[in-house]
């Protein structure tokens, strides 16, 4: 069974206009209007500062000091050839959206280094809806993929990754795609994760940790074989796992 949720403090907000429903902290975005979850009505403020490449595009936005994620759920998978971005609507809090949202608020309470919700939207058509979610951005990080592309870690931090990971794992935290594009590393070298879609709090005390480890270490020989030179080696995952199994 998961384990129940964290009580949210009173800073949400809701805001339906028609088929469109928004939540969103007033804390962090007092002035929210619906359009704030298009990446068009940041590109006619000029408040984007840059975007990546994934499933889809992320867009990093500047907003009065605040540096945010803009992202749209699209799907992947044979699926996702057809139908890139609808999904069945079995309710607001079923949705992609609402439930990562719920999460990373469930993680800021915890105080565990991911980023924290801002707002998200979803729009209705029918049976079916789509939709975006806005988020902060882990300031001056890169993912380990792009560091290890062109520099070795020290053992230290190998240890402070899976130490990190352990955090996450001890409160019950499951992260459904932990691979090594959704941990971050600041210029202080404090570790993050990020991408949180799908991912859910359970039981401690059920075995789907090891699960998420290994998928990690799938996604490290992927990249070591996808990437020339790329800086990691198999005694770099037991320097993470001994980080793993120490207590902090």
């Amino acid at each position: 069974m998961n384990q129940p949720a964290i009580v949210k403090p009173c800073r949400e907000k809701v805001l339906q206009q028609d088929n469109v429903y928004c939540v969103f902290d007033q804390e962090k975005i007092s002035d929210f209007s619906p359009d704030m979850l298009s990446e068009k009505y940041w590109l006619k403020q000029n408040a984007v500062s840059g975007s990546a490449q994934g499933r889809g595009t992320t867009w990093f936005i500047s907003h009065q000091e605040q540096q945010w994620v803009l992202r749209h759920y699209y799907r992947g998978g044979l699926i996702g050839k057809f139908n890139k971005d609808s999904y069945w609507f079995s309710g607001q809090k079923n949705t992609r959206a609402a439930r990562e949202f719920s999460l990373l608020l469930t993680l800021e309470q915890l105080g565990l280094p991911a980023p924290h919700p801002v707002a998200y939207r979803v729009k209705r058509q029918g049976l079916f809806y789509r939709a975006d979610l806005l988020s902060t951005r882990i300031k001056d990080a890169e993912d380990l993929v792009a560091i290890l592309s062109r520099e070795s870690l020290d053992k230290s931090l190998w240890a402070d990754i899976g130490a990190t990971i352990r955090r996450f794992h001890d409160h019950g935290i499951y992260h459904h795609d932990l691979n090594a594009h959704n941990i971050l590393l600041d210029r202080q070298h404090k570790v993050s994760l990020i991408d949180f879609d799908r991912g859910e709090q359970r039981a401690v005390k059920q075995s789907w940790q090891q699960a998420n480890m290994e998928r990690l270490l799938r996604s490290f020989r992927k990249e070591q074989n996808k990437i020339p030179g790329f800086h990691w080696q198999e005694d770099n995952w037991h320097m993470l796992q001994q980080g793993y199994r120490q207590k902090n």
